[in-house]
């Protein structure tokens, strides 16, 4: 009796540690693919931080390297001025409405390259309006290449790259996730429409030479409260409550506007007589 005690000790002894050893392994090998499975959340953030942050094109000032600018020429340096900036806002417009798309030289191909080529174009329709009556400025057309400004957590280099911790092309699931809105709704950030001003340039009367320069700089300046208004609108999609929009970009853009054409106004009527009503010009709309 004795000597069957040992035996059955020792039986036990090796199940039980057999039986351990299995359930270690198993721990083991569950640990491993655990390990090797991606953190699915952390990618589909990252991918959303970068498809909402596809950075914004910055192009050097005309207006501020013009010459004095002759009255005859005014009405159309002023036009082409104006349209500059509007090929800006189209530009960074198609730069949201295109994240994830094209290969790595997408952006330079199809949108810088051709921006630079509609610059050229009206910077030169510039140059002649005023050549035509004074000295035609020249070395203009160093101004029309544009950049792509980096913004977000990762840095875009405008070739299809980022030196974040992913890449600058979001894989399609994270584009169709990050395009979706807080109603589910949202089929894409240009889904929220673009902010539309009255044109303040075509409504001005004759502009003094004396009052020239700081037109064109607060017509230009229209412009851009409009492109910064539409980029604000672009980058809080989903935000606020019904009225967000226009407590939050609508209003506060009217109030800028209306200091702006004031400054207009008030420069004109130094020499000339001060035109009015330009007020009503102030207030923007929503465009869907």
């Amino acid at each position: 009796m004795s000597r069957a005690l040992p035996k059955y000790n020792k039986r036990r002894v090796a199940l039980i540690g057999g039986a351990a050893a299995v359930a270690l392994s198993g721990a083991v090998i569950a640990g491993s693919a655990l390990a090797g499975t991606p953190d699915k959340s952390s990618d589909t953030s990252n991918a959303r931080t970068l498809a909402a942050s596809p950075g914004t094109i910055t192009c050097p000032d005309v207006a501020s390297k013009l010459p004095a600018i002759p009255a005859t020429a005014q009405a159309e340096v002023t036009r082409n001025l104006t349209l500059l900036q509007t090929q800006i806002d189209e530009a960074n417009k198609r730069l949201v409405d295109t994240v994830g798309q094209g290969g790595p030289n997408f952006v330079n191909n199809a949108i810088l390259g051709p921006l630079k080529d509609k610059r050229v174009a009206t910077i030169n329709r510039i140059a002649t309006a005023i050549g035509r009556t004074a000295a035609k400025p020249t070395g203009l057309d160093s101004l029309a290449p544009c950049t792509l400004n980096a913004s977000g957590t990762s840095t875009n280099t405008g070739s299809g790259t980022a030196t974040g911790a992913a890449s600058a092309a979001p894989s399609t699931a994270a584009t169709q996730q990050q395009s979706t809105g807080s109603t589910g709704t949202n089929t894409g950030s240009t889904a929220v429409g673009t902010i539309t001003c009255p044109d303040v340039a075509s409504k001005l009367p004759a502009i003094p030479a004396t009052a020239q320069a700081e037109v064109t700089r607060n017509v230009t300046l229209l412009q851009t409260q409009i492109q910064e208004a539409n980029n604000r609108l672009q980058s809080t999609v989903g935000q606020g409550g019904p009225n967000f929009v226009q407590n939050a970009i609508l209003g506060p853009l009217a109030d800028k506007r209306k200091s702006t054409i004031d400054r207009i106004a008030i420069a004109i009527g130094r020499t000339s007589t001060k035109p009015t009503g330009l007020d009503s010009l102030a207030a923007c709309t929503l465009t869907k």
